[in-house]
């Protein structure tokens, strides 16, 4: 029967492939989104545009609280 199912389900290959291809690659996405280094990085270079003017501190307060609840995990 495996034989069977897998000479039937031949078309269906590239999207099962792709599939798993998309699947892997949001794997991917998700964990460099919530990796507490990156997100660290991103809080130092937000404190360093705030101290040189490039944003102001509504937007900072903002941006802030998004990155922190990424490394909460949210």
């Amino acid at each position: 029967m495996g034989l069977i199912t897998e000479v039937a389900l031949l078309p269906l290959a590239p999207v099962r492939g792709s599939l798993w291809v998309m699947r892997q690659v949001l794997t991917e996405a998700e964990r460099q989104y919530y990796d507490p280094a990156v997100i660290r990085a991103e809080l130092a270079r937000l404190e360093e545009q705030l101290t040189s003017g490039e944003i102001d501190q509504t937007t900072f307060d903002r941006i802030e609280d998004e990155l922190l609840d990424r490394l909460e995990g949210k």
